[in-house]
């Protein structure tokens, strides 16, 4: 189915009575309170809170005019109640001392407690909007004073259903240096491991040395030298003058043919699993027993790469597309190579796109966060029928808010996402099966015997930011689990997530838009650009279909090469349980 920083003024100082009071009504009305908590050398707590209270009530600023409504404490209160948070988080932000031109990081927790009315589901949804709110680029605080005037404002006239917020800032480390922007997309010099990477990419199609010095902005000598070092190491081999391809595992078990072959009828797949990238290649052929791979290489057109074989009782064939991009003829090159792999092998019954993708954050809900290493699924959300959305354009109105033109597309048959719903489940339970585990850890072992590095990358590179304009970034702290309640993650194993997968440049690009359209439209994972494989996929009339990704960084599955493999290696072995999971095909 398709388609579809100092103290804080803000106000005059309130007159006090040298004399007992009877404050009315009026004088006990509901306020913004803003009370010192507690100081040390590096840290300040505050807490900011919604109660009644009279203005003559002890040593106070009052707000006046447009901050009426607003109290200040001047003195520390260190016997406020203490009752668990409902939800916290954390961020940090970089700061520069105008005098030393010291870099200072700086932590920031922010703790939530809502009125005894408001249901779990909406603390959730109200904390990450007001974080984001908190935090939007365009009207980001950049002092203290600012901070914690917003957080006021905000909690005065917006969310209501906040009884109060305590900030805690302290100070980590100074140093003399810049911090580094990990959102800057910085074009990687060539070298090597690039020139590398760019034929491993094209790979099954050879690629001129002519057009990786025009990718990499680079001389035809410069590539030329790391063409002779990647050649006498026997990573890659010439197919034409100044053409040159992949040199793959095992290569002598590769049959070069014009055409493909006739297949048995017992050896016919039903199975078709659809790669992007080099790595995902590799993880998803670990999976595959008794394999067999046919390379049809052209310097003209389409080259293609099929490697049939049996992950349990089934026959499957997979194959690497061409490079992804976002330009339109590697969009058409991809789909041309799924409706030639499906017209190929047509007793395909259901397809698997099986590689890695960026995931959506969740700032303040730990089950919903997704995080890297991770493995998505797509699956629709509650009343929908669709898995996979491409939003084509974007625009903001002069609302502020976004309208987006999209696609969408889902299976008329959800068997392959029940099996998945119920292996995460099962997954979940404790001392649950999860038998992906099993098939990475013997996956692994296959890798490393050919030198391949497909290991989970430290806990420590795992860092999550969000732009808050310009080259600016705050780096954000991943979610707790609820006060109280079990951290079911484990740091060394993926989570499973289910939930609609997106694309779209035009999204993906804009921080505020893609986490937008994200939570508007149940998005847990940005591809890339996919439309057209999935176009290929629905327009063969193939009714299960299922896209399984592995994440490897919070954009679009680009930017993190040191996740890449682990993603990949994650991607494939949930795919190899799902398979598993299926019932075997029928004796004709």
């Amino acid at each position: 189915m398709a388609y579809t920083e100092g103290k804080v003024i803000v106000g005059e100082v309130g007159q006090r009575a040298a004399q007992a009071h009877t404050f009315t009504m009026a004088e006990m009305e509901e306020r913004i309170v803003m009370t010192p908590k507690g100081k040390t050398a590096t840290s300040t707590t505050i807490m900011v809170e919604r109660r009644k209270m009279a203005i003559q009530e002890g040593n106070v600023h009052v707000g006046g005019g447009q901050h009426s409504g607003i109290i200040i404490n001047k003195d520390t209160r260190t016997d406020l109640e203490d009752t668990p948070a409902h939800l916290q988080l954390e961020f940090k932000v970089f700061l520069i001392n105008a005098q030393t031109q010291k870099h200072t990081q700086e932590s920031r927790q922010l703790r939530f407690w809502f009125q005894s009315c408001v249901p779990e589901k909406e603390r959730l949804r109200s904390a990450q909007e007001f974080f984001k709110e908190l935090v939007a680029p365009l009207e980001f605080p950049r002092d203290y004073v600012g901070f914690i005037k917003k957080i006021m404002k905000m909690m005065q006239h917006k969310y209501k259903m906040l009884s109060k917020t305590e900030v805690e800032l302290r100070q980590l480390e100074e140093s003399d240096k810049p911090p580094t922007r990990p959102m800057e997309d910085q074009k990687a010099e060539l070298s090597e491991e690039k020139v590398l990477e760019m034929i491993e990419s094209s790979y099954p199609n050879p690629i001129t040395v002519k057009d990786m010095a025009k990718r990499a902005s680079a001389s035809l000598e410069d590539v030329e030298l790391y063409i002779a070092a990647l050649t006498e190491k026997g990573l890659i081999k010439p197919m034409a003058p100044g053409c040159f391809t992949r040199i793959v595992q095992n290569e002598t078990d590769v049959k070069v043919v014009r055409q493909m072959p006739t297949i048995t009828t017992n050896k016919q797949p039903t199975i078709a699993i659809i790669t992007a990238h080099y790595s995902e290649k590799l993880a998803v052929d670990t999976m595959i027993e008794n394999q067999e791979t046919f390379v049809r290489y052209t310097t003209v057109g389409e080259s293609n790469i099929y490697t049939l074989g049996n992950i349990g009782a089934h026959r499957v064939v997979c194959t690497k597309l061409p490079t992804v991009g976002h330009d339109r003829s590697a969009s058409i090159a991809a789909g041309n190579t799924t409706t030639r792999l499906l017209g190929t092998f047509q007793k395909v019954d259901h397809v698997f796109l099986v590689g890695t993708a960026g995931g959506v954050p969740h700032y303040t809900d730990y089950d919903k966060h997704v995080r890297l290493g991770d493995v998505v699924v797509s699956a629709p959300p509650s009343g929908q029928k669709f898995i996979y959305m491409y939003c084509d354009t974007a625009k903001t109105l002069e609302s502020g808010s976004y309208e987006f033109e999209t696609k969408s597309w889902g299976p008329p048959d959800l068997s392959l996402q029940n099996i998945a719903y119920q292996l995460k489940e099962q997954g979940e339970e404790k001392d649950g099966p999860s038998p992906w585990l099993q098939y990475m850890t013997e996956g692994n072992i296959k890798l490393s015997a050919q030198e391949m590095d497909f290991s989970r990358p430290n806990e420590e590179t795992d860092k999550l930011y969000m732009s808050i304009g310009g080259s600016d970034v705050i780096e954000v702290s991943h979610p707790l689990p609820p006060e109280g309640s079990e951290n079911i993650r484990d740091p060394t194993k993926p989570r499973i997530h289910l939930g609609v997968i997106a694309s779209g440049r035009c999204v993906v690009g804009n921080d505020q838009m893609r986490q937008d359209f994200a939570s508007q439209l149940s998005v847990v994972a940005y591809d890339q650009e996919f439309d057209a494989v999935i176009e290929s996929v629905y327009g063969n009339r193939k009714d299960q279909y299922v896209i399984i990704r592995g994440i490897c960084d919070y954009q679009d599955g680009t930017r993190n090469k040191d996740w890449q493999p682990y993603a990949a290696l994650s991607a494939a072995a949930f795919m190899k349980a799902i398979i598993c999971g299926m019932e075997p095909p029928a004796d004709d």
